[in-house]
């Protein structure tokens, strides 16, 4: 399928560089100057959630497009939360391929997101990272959205039924709630995550 879109991408008239694995995806990521990166997420030697979670967290703004197999919507939201720009399931039209390539082109360079912070945590949208009072603190994909929307309306109050139609888009379970905030409980300190009895939740002051 790779040759494939190599040749068809070629045809078409762009310059088209293929590596068969995902290290050396990201060490051409790095070190060439793409446009656009086609990228798999099934990949031999680091996956691309992996390559593509690790440009972002070296600042490296090169669109990429997700192209792969795995299409359940927690792998699409999983792959855009890492940092994609796009994200197209197999089988797929070529024809649309190359609508979404071009539309990528067709973008501005991003601009950095704003560094968040709220009691003692500092999170970064652009690099997809956590720090707890200067200290790299590593967070599951569910657990960095929860974090990052408490951080978002911090000093506010966020209800559960907020939370599960952000994280979770509307699951029926508020437990689950309950459950990731223990997780990041856990990982930040306790006490920098308040619950207000009967609401919801905030970050502390």
């Amino acid at each position: 399928m790779a040759a494939a879109i190599v040749r068809g991408l070629t045809a078409e008239g762009y310059v088209v560089d293929h590596v068969g694995d995902g290290q050396a995806g990201l060490d051409a990521a790095r070190f060439g100057a793409y446009d656009v990166v086609v990228l798999d997420i099934m990949l031999p030697r680091l996956s691309g959630y992996t390559v593509v979670k690790t440009l972002r967290t070296e600042q490296n703004w090169v669109p990429v497009l997700l192209l792969t197999a795995k299409d359940g919507e927690y792998d699409e939201a999983d792959g855009l939360d890492y940092g994609a720009d796009d994200y197209l399931t197999k089988p797929f039209s070529f024809v649309v391929l190359l609508a979404r390539l071009r539309a990528l082109l067709r973008r501005d360079p991003a601009p950095r997101p704003t560094i968040l912070r709220a009691a003692g945590v500092t999170l970064d949208p652009a690099g997809h990272a956590v720090e707890v009072d200067g200290v790299d603190v590593a967070l599951a994909p569910r657990e960095y959205l929860l974090l990052e929307h408490l951080i978002r309306a911090h000093p506010a109050v966020v209800r559960k039924e907020e939370l599960l139609d952000a994280v979770w888009g509307g699951l029926d379970d508020a437990n689950v709630v309950e459950v990731y905030v223990g997780y990041l409980r856990r990982k930040l300190g306790r006490a920098r995550i308040e619950t207000v009895r009967g609401v919801g939740y905030r970050m502390a002051p």
